[in-house]
C-alpha cells in the first residue's frame, strides 16, 4: 500500500525503507533550517523560539540533495558522478553558505580540476563539511568494509583531504546506520573509527554522566566548526533525542550556539533516522524552506533505494 510523504504520495515500495531515509533528509534539513536562522549567535541559557525564526536552508541540505540526485541514477556511489553534481549545483547557484574548504574545491572543479584533487588540505581542511553531506551513502552502503571506508574517503576528498574530516564523516555514517535498531551507542561507534582525535573524543562523550546536559557538554568540548567538536557533540545530541525530543534536541543544540545549522542538520539526520519521518513533528515538517524541493529529491532517491535493500 502506498504511504503519504509530505504532500505527496509515493509508489508501492518498501515503506519502512522510505520512511527511515525520509526521516533522515528531512530531520536534517529541519535542523539544518531553524539553525541557520541562529548561526553566529551567542549561546545563552534561553531556549530559542525556533517556529518563530527565519528557517532558511544552506549548503548542509543543499549538498546532501545534490548527493541523492547522484546515487539515485547509479547502484553504487561514485566520487566523479557525485563531485559532477556538487559542480552543476555551484553552476546553477544552488548553494548557500559555503565553506571555505567546499568552495575552494568547487572553483577548483569548475576549472577542471580532477575530483580528487580538488579538496583543500592541511589543518583547515578538518571541518564538518565533507560529513554534513555524507548520510544519504548510510542507505547504499555498509561502512564497516575496507573497501568501503576508501571509497568513503574519496567522496569525503571531493573537498576535504584530511582523517579528521573523513573519520567525522565516517562516523555519521555509522550512526546512521544503527540508529534504526539499536540507537546511536556513542562508544559503539567509536570502537569502530580509525585513532583521531574524533573518535578520542567521542569516547569521552560516551564517558559522560547520565545527567550531563548538551548546554555541559558544549562549554566542555566547544560547537565549532571544526569536525572534531562539531561530530561527536551532534551524535551526543542525537543519542538524547530519546529524553529531549526531537523539537527539545534542537533547541538544546541551538541554544549552544557556535556552527548551529550543521551541528542540528547533522542531530537531525541521525535522529530523524531513528524516528522515522512519520514521528518527526508535524509543525516542523510543514514549516520546512522549499518543502517541494527537498520532498521531491528525497523521495526519487528513497523510491530507488527501497527496492534495492533494506537499511
Amino acid at each position: 500500500m502506498a504511504k503519504r510523504f509530505g504532500e505527496g504520495a509515493v509508489a508501492a515500495y518498501d515503506t519502512s525503507v522510505a520512511d527511515t531515509l525520509l526521516g533522515c533528509i528531512i530531520g536534517g534539513a529541519i535542523g539544518d533550517a531553524a539553525g541557520a536562522a541562529f548561526e553566529g549567535k551567542q549561546a545563552g541559557p534561553a531556549v530559542p523560539s525556533l517556529l518563530n525564526a527565519d528557517w532558511r536552508l544552506t549548503d548542509d541540505t543543499q549538498l546532501t540533495l545534490a548527493t541523492c540526485e547522484a546515487l539515485a541514477g547509479v547502484g553504487n556511489p561514485d566520487p566523479a558522478l557525485i563531485a559532477a553534481s556538487f559542480l552543476r549545483w555551484f553552476r546553477a547557484r544552488r548553494l548557500t553558505g559555503l565553506g571555505a574548504s567546499t568552495l575552494k574545491a568547487l572553483r577548483d572543479l569548475e576549472i577542471g580540476t580532477h575530483w580528487a584533487l580538488a579538496g583543500r588540505k592541511g589543518e583547515r581542511a578538518a571541518g564538518n563539511g565533507a560529513a554534513m553531506r555524507i548520510a544519504p551513502l548510510a542507505f547504499c552502503m555498509d561502512p564497516m568494509p575496507e573497501q568501503s571506508r576508501r571509497l568513503i574517503r574519496d567522496i569525503c576528498r571531493i573537498t576535504h583531504h584530511h582523517d579528521e574530516a573523513y573519520v567525522g564523516a565516517l562516523a555519521v555514517l555509522l550512526a546512521i546506520r544503527s540508529a534504526k535498531e539499536i540507537g546511536v551507542t556513542l562508544d559503539g561507534i567509536a570502537s569502530c573509527l580509525p585513532e583521531t582525535s574524533v573518535r578520542d573524543r567521542l569516547a569521552s562523550y560516551a564517558a559522560l554522566p547520565s545527567t550531563a546536559t548538551l548546554a555541559e557538554a558544549a562549554r566542555n568540548y566547544g560547537v565549532s566548526g571544526y569536525v572534531v567538536e562539531s561530530v561527536p557533540f551532534a551524535l551526543f545530541a542525537a543519542s538524547r533525542v530519546g529524553e529531549l525530543g526531537f523539537m527539545g534536541m534542537l533547541e538544546e543544540i541551538i541554544a549552544a550556539g557556535g556552527d548551529t545549522d550543521t551541528n542540528a542538520s547533522l542531530a537531525g539526520q541521525v535522529a530523524g533516522t531513528a524516528l522515522g519521518l512519520h514521528r518527526l513533528p508535524k509543525e516542523f515538517v510543514e514549516r520546512l524552506p522549499q518543502a517541494e524541493l527537498v520532498f521531491g529529491i528525497a523521495r526519487t532517491f528513497a523510491e530507488k533505494i527501497a527496492t534495492r535493500r533494506p537499511l
